[in-house]
């Protein structure tokens, strides 16, 4: 099992990894608790006898847990399956606290593949709570345990699951279906706007409700929406930005790094004067890799002078200097290292990190509202 960014990796789709996030096992046993205690209420509804009703029901409500998980993984993969089939690249599903989560690198190229991309989750969900109660019904009566009240359950944790998630929202499926709808007239970047605007009033629809019922879950899923609508809108806003500048207009000139026979000693007053976490590793002029700041503070004082460079080079990843920096970015995302190194005929000629990225979209920005060009109005959604 691989561990990434607060999860672990339990299985892949098409060689897409699965992950667990660590706050779904955190949530589990809480979970196992809620639907544990209304095992009973659930066996009357499926006219389930509660003397066939066998072992605990804390034990019980684990399993609807858990089964409410595989039809939310089963929920995701209807996703990946579509943006596969149309062109899109995924990098990963995540189950998490709050759900799963498809990480969609590169969306479907029509706005309509989006919108039915979006689509498919909530039907497979309706599916899937279909099939469980069609399920129940054809379980026959019989004077020993049956797991018709289980099945029925989960029938109508996968209807309201899939009826929940076409609220037209971000970061429901209805609020990609709403912008796949808009993309075509308006474009991509004006339709997350509205799309997003829509969220947010849902969001604050859902904070007035559990204000008035004192319903703190739905106060979490309130913030959930608004969060959602606003990480949106931030994305497609530096998206717009980023694919309209090369990497040679982001990057910051650098044409000399940290020598790979350097003592570390040296490389940390190197990485200091540069005011930088890590800087490019050459080897005779020639770019190998990077070394980071932290990883030389980890190696113990008195043996930096001893040690060189060498032992801490991390694999480069590069770039070209006219490669759009959407792309680049992109392959910081999916790599994660701390910066690119940007080569031109196998020369250094500068570096990129994520203060590169943020700068030129700010810049960009700002040179736009001088310019009159429409985008005052993304003001509160621009990165930090």
């Amino acid at each position: 099992m691989q561990s990434r960014r607060g999860a672990f990796q339990v299985g892949s789709f098409r060689g897409i990894p699965i992950r667990i996030h660590y706050s779904l096992l955190l949530v589990l046993p809480l979970l196992a608790l809620m639907f544990g205690s209304v095992i009973q209420r659930a066996a009357q509804t499926a006219e389930q006898p509660a003397e066939l009703i066998g072992g605990t029901s804390i034990l019980w409500g684990l399993g609807v847990a858990v089964g409410l998980f595989a039809s939310v993984l089963i929920h995701e993969l209807a996703h990946v399956f579509y943006a596969l089939r149309h062109g899109g690249k995924v990098r990963g599903i995540t189950l998490m606290i709050v759900g799963g989560i498809s990480e969609v690198s590169e969306l479907p190229q029509r706005s309509r593949d989006e919108a039915l991309m979006a689509l498919v989750g909530p039907l497979t969900s309706m599916a899937l709570g279909g099939l469980c109660f069609g399920a129940a019904w054809l379980v026959p009566e019989s004077g020993f345990f049956s797991p018709r009240f289980v099945l029925t359950y989960l029938g109508a944790l996968n209807l309201v699951l899939g009826f929940f998630n076409l609220v037209p929202a971000f970061p429901m499926d209805g609020g990609r279906i709403l912008r796949g709808v808009l993309a075509g007239r308006m474009g991509m970047v004006r339709a997350t706007r509205v799309a997003a605007g829509v969220g947010r009033a849902f969001a604050l629809l859902f904070l007035l409700v559990a204000l008035a019922t004192l319903n703190f879950f739905l106060a979490f899923i309130a913030f959930l929406v608004f969060t959602g609508a606003q990480g949106e809108a931030r994305q497609v806003l530096i998206r717009a930005v980023l694919e309209k500048l090369r990497v040679e207009e982001v990057m910051s000139p650098r044409f000399h790094g940290v020598e790979v026979d350097t003592p570390l000693e040296e490389a940390l007053r190197e990485l200091r004067r540069a005011r930088r976490l890590a800087l490019p590793a050459t080897e005779q002029d020639r770019p190998v890799g990077w070394v980071v700041l932290g990883e030389v503070m980890q190696v113990p004082e008195q043996e930096r002078p001893r040690r060189a460079v060498r032992e801490l080079v991390r694999p480069a990843v590069e770039v070209a200097p006219g490669q759009d920096a959407w792309s680049a970015m992109q392959r910081m995302v999916e790599a994660q290292p701390p910066l690119l190194l940007v080569l031109e005929e196998g020369r250094l000629v500068g570096t990129v990190d994520a203060n590169d990225f943020n700068a030129a979209v700010m810049l960009h920005l700002s040179s736009e509202e001088d310019r009159g060009g429409g985008w005052p109005r993304w003001r509160q959604e621009r990165p930090a």
